[in-house]
């Protein structure tokens, strides 16, 4: 029976089609709120019940996110870590924000004191810094169903700081595996006793399922030996899932299952190869704007929006990761003293994309 190590001790894995079909995802559950259908469910959430569709894709991201990162602190010293993720991270997201504040702001904007706004700069800069999310700019967008400029904003400080605690957690020398599950099975205690059954604010509810995803493709990744991938494995964790589906042990079943088929589909299945171009940070940082700008030249129900908004967001992303990423992925070459890395080691991963809705 394979493991995950089996599978990530070779050359042949489907992250990047995953990451990108996710991106798309995003895309498509946004496209009911953009376009003024919000009450309306999509595909998935009717499925699924608990989440939409761009919600279930951020899970999906964030699992990849903790088992690949995870890989990348073992096997780097930690500047050449911090220095990798800031490269990924920031050169595309700051042009992004530059874009939207100085070409789709000034040329939308319907409000003559917009360079005066304070709110200009605040969108900016604690985006930038990702201090908090900032999500309008004034007289952009104000007579659309949600007048925000990027929706999606919203999990990149998340994934930063998760970035940052497990640089700290490396630190405290807590980057092992007995000790990493430990921490784990304690921490999954304390917050069942700190916030099970009771009802929590949408904001700290995200977080908490951002953080459990992403801790939970780490654990993956210390325990990459122990863990199995096959098909029966596969079919039981989705059949518990619907079985439990609208029950008291639906979200846990839910849990389990997405992170289980995640990387399942990252390994076992032989999907079409996406090797040296990764789309789907750059999908994700332009899907929302690309649907907002849709929307108000051309406005049209969930699928008119989606189609439109791929194709404009697709060669956004394409530009980017041409023109932006790949370019600053080069740079990583200047943190001196990197540590082995196997030749069939996945490539680090993008951001995860986040979804607001």
């Amino acid at each position: 029976m394979h493991t995950l190590a089996d599978g990530y001790a070779r050359p042949r894995n489907n992250f990047h089609l995953i990451r990108l079909f996710a991106a798309w995802l995003v895309i498509y559950g946004h496209s009911y709120p953009v376009t003024g259908h919000a009450d309306e469910p999509d595909l998935l959430l009717r499925l699924v019940q608990i989440k939409f569709a761009g919600a279930i894709a951020v899970d999906m991201f964030f699992v990849i996110s903790g088992f690949l990162i995870a890989a990348s602190l073992e096997r780097n010293r930690l500047t050449v870590y911090l220095g990798a993720r800031v490269l990924r991270i920031f050169p595309a997201m700051a042009v992004c924000l530059l874009l939207s504040v100085f070409v789709l702001g000034p040329l939308l904007t319907t409000d003559p004191g917009y360079w005066q706004s304070p709110q200009t700069w605040a969108y900016l800069w604690k985006n930038l810094v990702l201090k908090r999310t900032e999500y309008f700019l004034p007289g952009v967008f104000g007579d659309l169903p949600s007048a925000a400029i990027n929706g999606s904003l919203w999990t990149l400080p998340v994934e930063f700081r998760l970035y940052l605690v497990l640089a700290v957690l490396s630190l405290l020398g807590l980057f092992r595996r007995n000790r990493f599950n430990v921490l784990f099975v304690a921490i999954a205690v304390a917050a069942w006793f700190r916030y099970g059954g009771q009802p929590i604010k949408p904001s700290k509810l995200d977080l908490i399922w951002c953080s459990a995803f992403f801790m939970t493709g780490t654990l993956a990744w210390f325990n990459r030996d122990r863990i199995a991938l096959s098909w029966p494995i596969l079919l039981a964790v989705l059949g518990a899932a619907a079985m439990a589906r609208g029950g008291d042990f639906y979200r846990p079943a839910y849990f389990l299952a997405l992170a289980y088929t995640t990387l399942f589909l990252a390994f076992v299945p032989k999907l079409p190869q996406i090797r040296h171009t990764d789309l789907s940070y750059g999908v994700y940082l332009y899907g929302w704007p690309s649907q907002q700008l849709v929307q108000h030249f051309a406005p049209g129900g969930p699928a008119w929006n989606t189609l439109w908004a791929t194709l404009l967001a697709g060669t956004l992303a394409w530009l980017s990761w041409r023109v932006i990423e790949q370019p600053a992925l080069r740079l990583k070459g200047l943190w001196a003293a990197r540590a082995p890395q196997s030749a069939s080691a996945p490539t680090d991963p993008a951001p995860a994309s986040g979804t607001a809705r």
